[in-house]
């Protein structure tokens, strides 16, 4: 299985009518439910970008992401499936309830990172 991140900008879904609002917020609940039944839910959130912080390589913090920065990630989720047309057909789902258009991306595999949760799972007695 491979892991996909599915996101969207900041302000996509500026453009829902307040009083639609709840309507698409179910349709995405339900599409992470389908998701988890699935078993290809990993993890999904919405980012709240006026509290956005850059840590520098120094340790130097900035608030708030670059001027010039045009777009910024208003929301993911990441899922592991088996294809990149899974991905897609994952993402179309969450265009439809979130109303908004989704970029799909692999997320590069790390098998150390993998062993090392693995290994922090068998510890917390989770394995």
């Amino acid at each position: 299985m491979t892991r996909y991140l599915i996101s969207f900008n900041a302000g996509a879904m500026d453009h829902i009518p307040e009083e639609e609002i709840p309507d698409a917020s179910k349709a995405a609940h339900a599409v992470i439910q389908e998701g988890v039944n699935a078993g290809v839910w990993v993890f999904g959130a919405g980012l709240q970008s006026q509290r956005a912080s850059v840590v520098g390589t120094d340790g130097v913090v900035t608030d708030g992401p670059y001027p010039e920065t045009k777009e910024v990630i208003g929301g993911f989720a990441v899922v592991d499936v088996a294809s990149r047309e899974e991905a897609l057909e994952w993402a179309a789902k969450i265009a439809v309830s979130c109303r908004c258009a989704q970029e799909v991306r692999e997320v590069m595999p790390d098998p150390e990172q993998d062993a090392m949760l693995r290994q922090a799972e068998a510890l917390r007695g989770r394995g």
